[in-house]
């Protein structure tokens, strides 16, 4: 059918003028729609608003970024970082079929980079079962007027950025050298002895990969470096100990592999903005065991003094 598409039309169009506010706070959808390409489906820019985020239904087309060309075809995903000169086109033997979105928010330049959108704009590994119901539904809110109809539309567009997380992640890209199995099995020995000394070296030899390679293709598919992750995982492990109760910090410093409490300490109000003790003693309060100014692995308010005396009549 594509094959013989000569014009492209659009069965579905639509435009949205997001307000100041939701620009501000939400993912916001400026334009939308459902487009079957034909040969004269082209276009090229220097720079526009937002991000247009594709996925091509049926046909092939091409996307240049950063000056080089690509192919596209069916169940692929794309992402244009449309403030950068971009051009796509559909392919005259058999034209591609498009849903899309462009949309801002918040940090989508960030990741970009995190998703090395850039140098690689094209995901693999998205299927149409997953993905078309997300833009059916950005469709269906833009033609709607509900009192919620923003917020609903960020989530959507929160649902098309954490499909092309999952697809970085788990599908194997040419272009990046992006290698799962080994990037996971990496990771699974990082949550297995995430309180033991690591090396990127020695995780870099896990993986099969040289250490500047592995260090690249982690951050790629993960969005941190390995040390960092480390880091934020012996941290996620010492807040659910802390949360509880009979620990002392220093114990919990050690189980989780931080032999020096006070560097322990530094590490956690560096990534949590508050010292593991400020961080028990809110927990006790969120759980209804304690009130601020209790004494560490205590729930009872008074402890910083003697029991209140019963009053004398």
């Amino acid at each position: 059918m594509s094959k013989r598409r000569l014009k492209t039309w659009f069965p579905v169009s639509l435009h949205a003028t997001p307000s100041p506010v939701c620009r501000r706070i939400f993912y916001t959808v400026l334009r939308a729609g459902h487009v079957c390409g034909g040969r004269d489906h082209h276009i090229r820019r220097e720079s526009f608003t937002g991000h247009e985020l594709i996925y091509c239904l049926r046909g092939a087309g091409e996307v240049r970024v950063g000056g080089r060309m690509r192919t596209v075809g069916r169940g692929d995903f794309v992402w244009i970082d449309c403030a950068r000169p971009h051009e796509y086109r559909a392919l005259e033997e058999d034209p591609w079929e498009l849903y899309w979105v462009r949309m801002e928010g918040p940090c989508l330049g960030e990741m970009c980079e995190i998703l090395s959108v850039h140098d690689t704009p094209v995901f693999g590994g998205i299927t149409r079962r997953r993905i078309e119901p997300v833009y059916r539904e950005v469709f269906r809110l833009l033609r709607g007027d509900a009192l919620a109809g923003p917020a609903l539309v960020h989530a959507q567009a929160a649902g098309l950025v954490a499909l092309a997380f999952g697809a970085r992640q788990f599908s194997l890209k040419e272009e990046t050298g992006v290698a799962p199995r080994g990037l996971w099995r990496v990771l699974e020995h990082l949550r297995a002895s995430y309180a033991q000394p690591q090396r990127v070296v020695d995780l870099a030899a896990m993986s099969g990969m040289s250490a500047s390679h592995f260090s690249r293709s982690f951050k790629a598919a993960f969005g941190t470096s390995p040390i960092d992750w480390v880091r934020r995982e012996r941290i996620n492990h010492a807040k659910q100990m802390l949360a509880g109760a009979g620990q002392l910090v220093k114990e919990v410093a050690e189980r989780v592999g931080y032999p020096d409490r006070f560097y322990f300490s530094k590490d956690f109000k560096q990534l949590t903005g508050m010292t593991p003790r400020e961080f028990r003693l809110r927990e006790e309060v969120a759980q209804g065991r304690g009130a601020p100014g209790a004494r560490e692995g205590s729930s009872i308010p008074w402890v910083r003094g003697r029991p209140p005396r019963s009053r004398r009549r």
